[in-house]
């Protein structure tokens, strides 16, 4: 089978090898890919690992064998899912329990773009608790795990402000946003929950506008700046709740969190931006798009 593999010191940070076939273990599910989409984290992964090193975690396509334990989705059902790696190729092995099925209505490059960034934004929200009428602040909001994150938000019944270039404010009232500011500094809170992705000065603007009894949840760094953090700059905000979140962590609920997504976006109360799509001869392309931050939302790849 053709794969891609990452090719940090070549002309490009990957190319197309062929390689053989996965063997999928007793839990796996072989999938025909026919779509995958990039997450930023491994863009940072394709130039540490080294040549060879086999990318991809979000993919979309068709099972071509189920698992041998008897669960999951059957032969020739269109799923999606969060493979462990090696999922930018024609064939791929998912856990069973991190693949939904794509409803008939969703198409497959759409569905691609959702197990990491809609997971990660379903976790977010539910780590919130009940959002009935409370005041959340989204951080890097045009992002593919934000402009998620701000529609589940809303749709829980949450006053949602959320921090993106002003050019993006439309799309993002439309997507349930009540305000939408450039820089967290302008926002007034406070707010009971806050999910920030960007670090250095938006986290400290983010902390200083938490409840009391609030709670920040960090997911990410895009900045790479280091927060300033001083106990006494929780005067007013007693008693608030910083926590981390990784993904890794939460991988159990990958399949039943997908299903819910790929349900909201096939009765047309979710949206997924895709911000580059093209065949995977234009990968590199989309890798250099998204390094660079000229497009919103995902980038999805699709093999014909």
């Amino acid at each position: 089978m053709l794969a891609i593999v990452a090719t940090p010191e070549g002309r490009a940070l990957t190319e197309r090898r062929e390689l053989p076939p996965p063997a999928p273990a007793a839990n796996e599910t072989l999938v025909g890919v026919r779509a995958f989409a990039v997450n930023r984290g491994e863009l940072t992964l394709i130039r540490r690992r080294g040549d060879g090193w086999q990318p991809g975690q979000d993919v979309a396509g068709e099972v071509l064998q189920p698992a041998a334990d008897g669960t999951g989705p059957q032969v020739g059902e269109r799923v999606a899912g969060l493979a462990e790696w090696h999922g930018w190729a024609e064939q791929a092995v998912v856990p069973s329990h991190r693949l939904a099925v794509v409803p008939e209505g969703v198409d497959l490059a759409l569905a691609a773009a959702l197990p990491m960034a809609g997971t990660t934004a379903a976790n977010l929200v539910r780590e919130g608790g009940p959002l009935l009428g409370a005041r959340v602040l989204i951080t890097g909001a045009s992002g593919g795990v934000g402009h998620i994150a701000v529609q589940l938000a809303a749709l829980a019944g949450a006053e949602v402000t959320a921090v993106a270039s002003r050019e993006r404010g439309e799309a993002l009232r439309g997507y349930g946003a009540r305000h939408v500011v450039a820089d967290a500094g302008e926002t007034e809170g406070p707010f009971s929950l806050v999910l920030e992705s960007v670090g250095g000065k938006t986290l400290d603007a983010a902390l200083a506008r938490v409840a009391p009894g609030g709670t920040v949840i960090i997911f990410g760094n895009s900045s790479r700046e280091p927060a300033t953090l001083d106990f006494v700059a929780f005067f007013g905000h007693e008693e608030a709740t910083i926590r981390s979140y990784f993904s890794a962590r939460h991988e159990a609920e990958a399949g039943r969190r997908l299903a819910m997504l790929l349900d909201l976006v096939d009765q047309g109360r979710l949206h997924v931006e895709i911000g580059f799509r093209a065949g995977w001869d234009d990968l590199n392309e989309g890798l250099a798009g998204l390094d660079e931050r000229r497009f919103p939302g995902k980038a999805v790849l699709t093999i014909d």
